[in-house]
């Protein structure tokens, strides 16, 4: 398959994918759509391919990317083990990044002050954005990062994550799933989030 070309709003989001993650997921896709920019999951890639190159492939057509690695704790669940995909699409990032300067940005967030520093110390003099595990801190964190001029304050993000949250079952229920990152559930978060950043443009800011 041929590389994408590349997007300059495009963000790949590399997150969790499970319930306990689905206030901070929701908040990454309304923050990023009111400040202009579009999500992409690696959940979007065509199967056929193997999955890491379908992730770099990806990787390689947004301009930036986002690495959530506040999951770092094992669940209560039995034989859980650690999440190490979070650090392994980071690096492959990395890797691009440094080869390609101009071609990629990439952000690290976290959940708690310093915890990086014991988690991934080969990142230490890279600062995290740290959310505190909210769905405000983590538009804060976006808002701060992807900072334009004429930004929606976090209070009018606030207005319209709340509104995307009530309608996540309804839309769950309409794609008969329960799977909150599945491709077809994933896409209509996204037109919903597009269709309230227009209507955001088109009122008053505060």
């Amino acid at each position: 398959m041929p590389p994408l070309p590349l997007d300059p709003v495009a963000v790949f989001l590399n997150i969790p994918y499970d319930e306990e993650f689905r206030n901070l997921y929701i908040a990454y896709i309304v923050g990023l759509y009111q400040l202009g920019f579009t999500p992409h999951l690696s959940s979007e890639m065509p199967g056929g391919a193997r999955r890491l190159d379908r992730i770099l492939d990806l990787i390689q057509s947004c301009r930036y990317s986002i690495h959530d690695l506040s999951r770092v704790e094992l669940s209560s669940a039995p034989g859980s083990a650690p999440r190490f995909n979070m650090p392994l699409e980071l690096g492959m990032t990395i890797t691009w990044q440094i080869l390609n300067p101009n071609l990629h940005t990439w952000f690290v967030c976290e959940s708690e002050p310093h915890r990086l520093q014991r988690s991934a110390s080969d990142l230490n003099g890279s600062d995290p954005n740290i959310h505190f595990g909210t769905p405000e801190g983590v538009l804060s964190e976006v808002r701060s990062a992807f900072w334009r001029e004429g930004a929606p304050s976090v209070r009018r993000m606030m207005e319209h994550y709340r509104f995307i949250d009530a309608n996540v079952d309804a839309i769950l229920d309409r794609n008969g799933t329960s799977n909150l990152f599945s491709l077809a559930v994933f896409k209509e978060l996204c037109w919903l989030c597009s269709g309230l950043s227009s209507l955001l443009k088109q009122t008053p800011r505060n």
